[in-house]
């Protein structure tokens, strides 16, 4: 087991060691950050002497081996724009993505485990055919298609919910939470459906394919002809079977939602770290840039490596393969 730990834990850091690499070197082209820091008529004079304070002078591969340096202290530079340790700007986007995708995963573990079910239990019921073909419409409409169109309803038509921004935050010593607050909660509403609907339409078709699974197996059959109920036998034998990979599913699909919570937080102008990134890529703040990607790749990367160890754990035959 140290051996199979000891392995997965190289692999991360090799991984992280390209995701380091590819963040540097991707964002080097998007642009001059000196150009959108200087006034316009800022003279050659002026321009240089702020690329070499910046240290944009230096060859790439100096570049990249302070970049480096600095990343593994934690340390991931000043933002270009609001001339800011990006780590703090970090800081203070993190808990408002982190509330949202966590409104996000509980919404849709709370509609797509039961509306799987249905789909499975009554795969011809006109129940069943109605979400599957809702769940066609919601997958392959564009997030932000989305986010406008419960905008306009249920903002501008109903003004039932308000259409952007987080509403009123408490602080928790470096936490701040919308949890506490009624406009906080309102406000998490539109972009937590806008979020959780791609992964709802996931959980559901994998919770009824893998329901439908497991009740044609040897043991449904077996508890059936014992005379088991089948409220028992559905909800106690075999969901708790059928379960298992959408657990493993939400856990990865968790570091999809930050990753990909940019369409929606620029939507909604939710002030988390995916605002914080467009942001930045308008102004070529590569600071910035490169460390949303760094803590992306970190969090897969962790992710991943839980779920390995965890199949390690409990299935012992890969240990051995990996021995």
């Amino acid at each position: 087991m140290l051996r199979f730990l000891i392995a997965r834990l190289g692999q991360a850091a090799l991984v992280m060691l390209a995701v380091a690499a590819v963040s540097f070197l991707m964002f080097r082209f998007v642009g001059d950050p000196v150009a959108g820091m200087v006034r316009e008529d800022a003279s050659v004079q002026e321009k240089a002497e702020l690329r070499q304070a910046l240290g944009l002078d230096q060859p790439v591969l100096v570049q990249f081996g302070r970049f480096l340096g600095r990343t593994i202290r934690g340390d991931f530079g000043v933002s270009y724009r609001n001339q800011r340790p990006v780590a703090a700007l970090i800081a203070e986007r993190l808990p408002a993505t982190l509330e949202l995708v966590l409104m996000a995963t509980l919404l849709s573990l709370a509609l797509g485990i039961p509306l799987g079910v249905l789909c499975a239990l009554k795969p011809d019921g006109v129940a069943a055919r109605l979400v599957q073909a809702v769940s066609l419409i919601g997958i392959s409409t564009p997030t932000f298609v989305t986010g406008i169109v419960l905008i306009l309803t249920f903002a501008v038509t109903l003004g039932l919910l308000p259409s952007f921004g987080r509403g009123q935050t408490v602080q928790l010593g470096p936490w701040s939470t919308g949890f506490l607050t009624v406009s906080g909660l309102k406000a998490l509403v539109l972009p937590s459906i806008t979020l959780a609907l791609y992964q709802l339409t996931l959980i559901m078709r994998l919770v009824r394919s893998e329901l439908i699974d497991v009740l044609s197996s040897d043991y449904i059959r077996f508890a059936r002809a014992r005379g088991l109920s089948l409220r028992r036998i559905h909800f106690t034998l075999a969901l708790r079977n059928a379960l298992m990979p959408v657990i493993t599913v939400t856990g990865l699909q968790i570091g999809s939602l930050i990753a990909f919570a940019i369409v929606t937080e620029t939507v909604f102008q939710w002030p988390g770290m995916g605002l914080l990134f467009i942001q930045a890529v308008s102004f070529s703040d590569v600071p910035v840039m490169a460390a949303y990607l760094l803590f992306v790749g970190l969090l897969f990367v962790l992710i991943n490596t839980v779920v390995d160890l965890l199949y390690a754990v409990v299935d012992p035959r890969l240990r051995v393969k990996a021995s």
